[in-house]
Formats: structure tokens, C-alpha cells, sequence
């Protein structure tokens, strides 16, 4: 009867205090976890008019890309705003109109729960000067607006894969007139929550 007791209340004591200490351990030092890394690449389609009317031109592209990315140890919302002031318009359709470059990393290891959610909003520019100078003016179609005269279409999701910073998922925005596309590459950096 005297054991009976004892196991009793050993039990009671894990059935009050392990959920408790369970917690603590999962949350624990050592446990595997990630951080993401997002860079940015503008090209132009093949059929852009850029390369009928623009090869060797100077140009520049500002864009603005809406980042969500939230997990327990780390919170990013806002609005980032890249440019690239001193573009030239390649000879050759198959090279980008810029080099990959970084465009947002986290600094804080979290807990792996997703991708960031990542969106172009708008695009704009010009390449060119005096008469043969082109604007460039892109925004996502709104609800209840007119079509844009060149819509960008965000959000199209490309084939994975990998490179010297390692394996990407990728996604694009396309502008509808202009044919210009700027993709965004996330990658999931392994590393050990603190």
C-alpha cells in the first residue's frame, strides 16, 4: 500500500511538472534550426525591347519588394527598396542586366517554420537618353483599378535549384510590356538555435 502511494504521487509529479520540463528541453541549445537568405537577379526576356532598340545603353531599376518573415525568435515585416543606378544593356538576350546580389539575411537563428513571404510590387526605371529614352513603370494589377499599361506580375514560382551559395527556391516578377524579370532566391542557411 506504502508503494502504492509513492508511485502515486511520482506520477502526479510527472504529470504536473513534465510538460514543463519536455518544454525546456525541445527549446533547448544545440537543436538544429535556420536562418534565410534572400538575393535578388533582373534579366530581360529575349523579345524585350531593350535588346531591339537599347544594346549598350545605360540604365538604371528601382524596385520595391514587400518581406514578411516571422517565427518565435524573429520578426521581419516591411518594405525594402533595391536599386541598381548603373545598368547596361547586354549585347547577348542570355546574360542578366545585373550581377546576384544580396538583397536581405537574417542575422538570428529561428526555429524552421517556412519560407519568408516575398513580393514585388513595383518596378521603374529607364535605360536610354533624350529621344530613344525609355521609361520603364511596372505595378501589380489592384482590385477595382484599371490594368496598369505594364503590369508586373509577382509571385511565379520557378524550378529549385542550386549554386555556389547553395540550394534555392526561386521565385520571379514579370513586367507584361517592358519583359523584364527580377528573381528572388531564398535560401535556407543551416545552423543551431542558441
Amino acid at each position: 500500500m506504502r508503494f502504492g502511494l509513492q508511485a502515486f504521487w511520482w506520477c502526479l509529479v510527472l504529470v504536473v511538472a513534465g510538460p514543463g520540463l519536455l518544454g525546456e528541453a525541445s527549446g533547448a541549445a544545440g537543436e538544429p534550426g535556420v536562418r534565410h537568405r534572400i538575393d535578388v537577379l533582373v534579366s530581360a526576356e529575349p523579345d524585350a525591347p531593350i535588346f531591339q532598340r537599347l544594346k549598350g545603353a545605360r540604365g538604371e531599376l528601382s524596385f520595391t519588394v514587400h518581406l514578411s518573415a516571422n517565427s518565435r525568435e524573429s520578426r521581419f515585416f516591411g518594405m525594402l527598396h533595391p536599386s541598381f543606378p548603373d545598368i547596361v544593356v547586354p549585347d547577348a538576350a542570355n546574360r542578366p542586366l545585373t550581377q546576384q546580389t544580396k538583397l536581405w539575411v537574417e542575422e538570428v537563428c529561428h526555429q524552421r517554420r517556412g519560407l519568408p513571404k516575398v513580393t514585388v510590387t513595383q518596378l521603374g526605371g529607364h535605360f536610354g537618353e533624350g529621344e530613344g529614352r525609355m521609361e520603364i513603370f511596372a505595378i501589380n494589377r489592384h482590385i477595382g483599378l484599371l490594368v496598369p499599361p505594364d503590369e508586373l506580375t509577382p509571385g511565379i514560382k520557378l524550378d529549385p535549384g542550386s549554386d555556389s551559395f547553395g540550394v534555392f527556391y526561386a521565385f520571379r516578377a514579370q513586367t507584361r510590356s517592358s519583359r523584364l524579370n527580377v528573381d528572388l532566391k531564398i535560401y535556407s542557411i543551416d545552423c543551431f538555435l542558441s
